[in-house]
């Protein structure tokens, strides 16, 4: 089994992710690469640029010493990187994985990612980075920009990792929605938990056709499926499913099945992640 591509920064999330992580190596057989990203683009943007506003002399003076403040702040944000990674193999270890690596690499986050991807199983990332600002509830930018380009799974861990027992498939019929049913037929993460599909909306014959598809190869795979049709708004009613059915872990597309799904990430999704207090599984 290739390894799961874990995601850290560092932030309050990162427990729930190594958790989340650890959780998901047991149930897959696998190990864990654990990622760390210096942004160096980021750290010179908040640094700021100052020598347009002074003189060529003092212009020539800041900019040797913003070099050399900037090369200071490299090696702290390397040595703060390392601890890190330190601390994430020490918790994944503790949680019971065997095969634990480390890796930082500069650069972009998303960009990493695409080059490490074709051989990890899953992608695993905190809702929230270190940036993101809790008391409005924003997600992460990272989040938003690992979605929308991920080519693998991607669990998206809570605030804190609860025992999965049951899972809720956010089902339109979609390639990505497609995409879930055929991860939880051929790949082990999700087998044994119990399963409903649901779906949003007034399907017609085909649609409802598609669906019966659905449960019935869920079914024939080992799976104690429940399935719903129900009317509403779709974050409303996924939302309120999720709750009131006790569900803990939600499985969705990132887009949603429409012509600009390509284009933005999905309203619905966004809220999803936004709001939802599971963890989800997303595929793009």
């Amino acid at each position: 089994m290739s390894p799961i591509l874990t995601c850290t920064d560092g932030s309050l999330y990162a427990p729930s992710v190594y958790a989340h992580s650890a959780w998901a190596a047991g149930r897959m057989g696998a190990g864990i690469q654990v990622l760390h990203v210096l942004d160096a683009h980021r750290e010179r943007a908040q640094g700021g640029d100052l020598t347009g506003a002074i003189g060529f002399d003092a212009s020539t003076e800041l900019t040797e010493e913003l070099a050399r403040l900037e090369e200071a702040q490299g090696r702290v944000a390397r040595i703060k990187g390392k601890a890190i990674l330190e601390d994430a193999e020490k918790q994944l270890r503790a949680a019971g994985v065997a095969e634990v690596g480390t890796l930082q690499r500069h650069g972009s986050l998303a960009d990493t990612l695409e080059e490490l991807e074709p051989t990890a199983s899953l992608v695993v990332i905190g809702k929230r980075g270190e940036h993101a600002d809790f008391a409005k509830g924003h997600l992460g930018g990272q989040l938003q920009r690992v979605i929308r380009s991920s080519v693998r799974p991607v669990l998206v861990a809570a605030r804190a990792f609860k025992p999965i027992q049951r899972f809720l498939v956010a089902f339109d019929g979609g390639p990505s929605a497609m995409k879930a049913v055929e991860f939880a037929l051929t790949q082990p993460l999700l087998k044994g938990l119990e399963c409903h599909l649901l779906r949003v909306g007034h399907p017609d014959d085909q649609a409802k056709a598609v669906m019966d598809e659905a449960v019935a190869k869920l079914r024939a795979s080992g799976y104690a499926v429940t399935s719903s049709v129900q009317p509403g708004v779709p974050e409303e009613v996924i939302a309120s499913v999720v709750n009131s059915g006790g569900m803990d872990l939600l499985v969705m597309g990132a887009y949603g099945h429409s012509p600009v799904r390509h284009l933005i990430l999905g309203s619905t999704t966004t809220t999803m992640v936004r709001t939802c207090l599971v963890p989800l599984l997303m595929f793009r």
